[in-house]
């Protein structure tokens, strides 16, 4: 299930930002037992580089992507940890 779910989140990182680079770790395993790792949801940690990040701030970076994995909160992220740079900030 976990590489699956990796695998639906970069999809759609993917296709929403058209990375140079991307990092997704499934940290799930931290949180066993935690509250809300009981529903099933995983705990993720995403480093993405992308050009359209270029002249956007760090907060609406991390909105963008939550937005664009707004469907996969629903059903299977709990938690994710979001880094998004431009390439000349890597």
């Amino acid at each position: 299930m976990t590489q699956d779910r990796q695998a639906l989140i970069r999809m759609e990182l993917e296709k929403n930002f058209q990375p140079t680079e991307l990092l997704i770790k499934d940290q799930s395993h931290l949180h066993a037992g935690h509250a809300g790792a009981k529903d099933g949801k995983g705990h993720f940690d995403v480093t993405i580089v992308s050009q359209a990040f270029d002249g956007v701030n760090r907060l609406q970076r991390h909105r963008m992507v939550y937005a664009a994995l707004s469907k996969l909160i629903e059903t299977d992220i709990h938690a994710l940890s979001v880094k998004a740079l431009t390439p000349s900030e890597r």
